[in-house]
């Protein structure tokens, strides 16, 4: 019985089945983890009016229990709402003073609960005060983007075909190509799947659903860096780690990247960990950089592009330099190898 235990399960398998587990719990605890409990820290707000009124109003914002918003003041209404709409500010606090009701001035688009954060704040401060606040939403979401999630589902989509298409080749045809010139095939494959992805990707979203509309081409570039990326970082794992490396590239897209992307919470929102590797991984990056091109004017997208660049050239970097190490062992004879470590030894004995 023993013995057919062994057979069936050999203990390579069984060490393959402990790090599922660890990644299904890893899986859990960081998704729970990030979303249990969601609470704003540091949201930015700009507050304009009278310099002495919009300065006292600064002040009791930032003096806040655990700084959930940010507060700086803004040189009138208008500078305020331009740094609303280029995604540099998430809500305007208007004071009238001669007037029954202050504004807040809102951008749904960049996250529905990040908005409902901050009109929570700032409106029971308002009632504590005794006064009215009118609610307009400035930036809001196109029709077909409910709750501003259409963006974070468009970049789960990609990452996953990138590290599936990726996995795939690993798994059909080795995980460690034979040599650099199969390797640097390999990567062009990927990149044609990636400018078709991304193509696909822009397409659904747009024309097809009507979802996000209006930035075809720039979704379409974005999308196939995105997914190259994705491919590009896999194959690496693959290279570094052989079979052990899919799971790791689901560890970095899946369990660490989509719960601080800032889908359904933005990051702002989310606990420190998350909140911190955000845009530091492709996910949020390319979660951020879809909001900034649709929403704000492609404000603050360089950033986004270059982190996810990062990512691809590493991973393009690692994965031929593992192809040309493991050619140069192949060309080195057998005998070579062992005669040189002998040699090797006996100094190694001798010193």
């Amino acid at each position: 019985m023993a013995g057919e235990v062994r057979d069936a399960v050999s203990f390579r398998t069984f060490l393959l089945i402990v790090g599922v587990l660890l990644l299904q719990m890893g899986f859990i605890l960081s998704y729970v983890g990030a979303f249990h409990d969601p609470s704003p820290h540091r949201l930015s707000v700009r507050v304009t009016g009278p310099e002495a009124a919009a300065d006292s109003m600064v002040d009791r914002i930032n003096a806040l229990p655990d700084e959930p918003l940010r507060a700086r003041t803004a040189s009138d209404p208008r500078a305020g709402r331009e740094a609303l709409t280029s995604g540099e500010t998430a809500a305007v606090y208007v004071l009238r003073p001669s007037e029954p009701a202050d504004r807040l001035l809102l951008a749904t688009a960049g996250g529905s609960a990040k908005a409902e954060a901050v009109r929570s704040v700032l409106g029971g401060m308002a009632a504590r005060q005794g006064r009215q606040l009118e609610v307009s939403d400035v930036v809001p979401v196109q029709s077909g983007d409910s709750r501003g999630l259409t963006g974070f589902y468009l970049v789960v989509g990609w990452t996953v075909g990138g590290y599936l298409v990726a996995s795939l080749l690993g798994v059909a045809r080795g995980a460690l190509p034979a040599n650099p010139s199969r390797a640097a095939i390999r990567l062009v494959s990927v990149a044609v799947y990636a400018v078709l992805s991304g193509l696909g990707g822009a397409l659904v979203v747009g024309p097809l659903l009507g979802a996000l509309t209006g930035h075809p081409i720039r979704l379409w570039l974005l999308g196939a860096l995105l997914v190259f990326a994705a491919a590009a970082v896999t194959m690496a794992l693959q290279v570094l780690f052989g079979v052990v490396g899919i799971g790791l590239t689901v560890l970095l897209f899946v369990v660490l990247g989509n719960p601080s992307a800032g889908g359904a919470y933005a990051p702002e929102l989310l606990p420190a960990f998350w909140r911190e590797i955000s845009t530091a991984l492709p996910n949020g990056a390319g979660t951020d950089a879809v909001r900034n091109i649709v929403y704000f004017g492609s404000h603050h997208v360089t950033g986004d592009v270059l982190v996810i660049a990062a990512y691809a050239l590493g991973g393009t970097v690692v994965a031929l330099l593992g192809a040309v190490l493991r050619a140069r062992r192949a060309t080195v004879p057998a005998s070579t190898r062992e005669d040189g470590g002998t040699a090797h030894g006996k100094h190694h004995r001798q010193e």
